[in-house]
């Protein structure tokens, strides 16, 4: 891969990243102290299947892995992309199953490999496939043309953080001077916060419970998450990558009650403002006996409330950032796009939480259907 901003060669990324295994960690991937710390990994050694009908890493394993290394990268005009995403395939099994020597003795552990390709990619396969639509600009972005779009997302996660670049690295290796990277970002996930039984949550950089609402049983899964067809993108689904400051210091300076206003949610527990359980869904029509609601008409939960847009469940999955500034590397998956869309576009106007927040990178993906031996990755839309 090579960077769009300063174009080194594939050696040159190479050399960096092994370089980054022997000094330390990139920010984002740190422990709470300056330098990894080997106790804090691998929380998991169970190994993930790559195979299957959906690829690892969007719901499995739960709960998701606590460090992650996003990479964005554009595909040559003329590259064949058939070939090119078999064979990240043939070495995500590798990596996953540990029998790549570039991971150079480090055990794999619950390391899982996401890939997913960009609408321009899609349109090739077909204008109208879900995936093939661009993602439209929003108010509150400060992206550099390099940070906005991409070709390729390569979604990589796992326990042990010393994994994530080595793991990058041999991707690297076998993509060549085919794509080129735009932008990468890594993250750490918090502690997680039980909500429901089977469920939880990490807390992010705000100090709130983070993702608690999304298409957590099969039923939901199916309805909101998954693609269902046209045949060739069926088993897949569409991710939106939003890379976001937070204004850390300003949010600091409310007091416990008004940052709960902002968000909806009891800081410490992640309970509704309305009451209940972590898990409840918020009651949007509660209000004080002098009328005014439980739940600010500004709240972050009652602006994206799925009920009140009347779209979807979405599967939102944050990582918190430290470089290039303090924020969250925001994932969500769902089986629309417009689910997305109109989620933003509705919280856009009066959500209380985007006030803190700037958006810097974005993008969207189809994430592609899952691949065993007999069906390689990528090989329904290309073919």
């Amino acid at each position: 891969m090579r960077r769009a901003d300063r174009h080194p060669s594939r050696r040159a990324l190479l050399d960096a990243t092994g370089a980054m295994v022997a000094v330390g960690l990139t920010a984002g991937c740190e422990s709470h102290s300056a330098r990894p710390d080997r106790r804090d990994a691998p929380v998991s050694a169970t190994p993930v299947p790559p195979t299957g009908r959906h690829q690892a890493g969007v719901t499995l394993p739960q709960p998701a892995q606590h460090n992650l290394l996003a990479v964005v990268a554009d595909v040559g005009a003329d590259v064949a992309v058939g070939p090119l995403l078999a064979e990240l395939g043939q070495a995500v099994a590798r990596l996953t199953a540990g029998t790549d020597a570039r991971l150079m003795g480090l055990p794999p552990g619950d390391l899982t490999v996401t890939i997913g390709v960009g609408p321009r990619l899609v349109r090739t396969a077909g204008p109208a496939l879900p995936g093939a639509a661009d993602l439209p600009r929003f108010s509150r972005e400060r992206i550099a043309p390099q940070a906005r779009g991409g070709d390729l997302l390569i979604q990589i996660c796992a326990s042990d953080a010393l994994v994530l670049p080595v793991a990058a690295a041999a991707l690297a290796d076998r993509a060549g001077d085919r794509i080129r990277e735009r932008w990468r970002q890594s993250g750490r996930r918090g502690a997680n916060v039980p909500v429901a039984e089977g469920l939880s949550a990490p807390r992010n950089l705000l100090g709130f419970v983070d993702g608690i609402v999304g298409p957590n049983t099969t039923a939901e899964q199916q309805r909101d998450l998954w693609l269902t067809g046209p045949a060739p993108v069926a088993g897949g689904t569409i991710a939106v990558l939003r890379r976001m400051e937070l204004d850390l210091t300003r949010f600091a300076t409310l007091s416990v009650a008004d940052q709960e206003a902002v968000v909806g949610r009891h800081r410490a527990t992640g309970v509704p403002l309305s009451g209940g359980t972590a898990a409840s869904d918020p009651d949007l029509g509660a209000k004080t006996p002098d009328g005014r609601y439980l739940i600010p008409a500004d709240a972050h939960v009652r602006r994206a409330h799925s009920n009140v847009i009347g779209v979807g469940l979405m599967l939102r999955r944050s990582y918190s950032t430290d470089e290039p500034a303090p924020g969250l590397l925001f994932t969500s998956f769902q089986n629309d796009l417009r689910t997305f869309t109109k989620t933003l576009t509705h919280m856009d106007s009066s959500d209380a939480l985007l006030g803190f927040t700037t958006t810097t990178a974005s993008a969207t993906f189809l994430i592609l259907p899952g691949f065993d031996r007999r069906r390689p990755l990528g090989a329904t839309l290309f073919p």
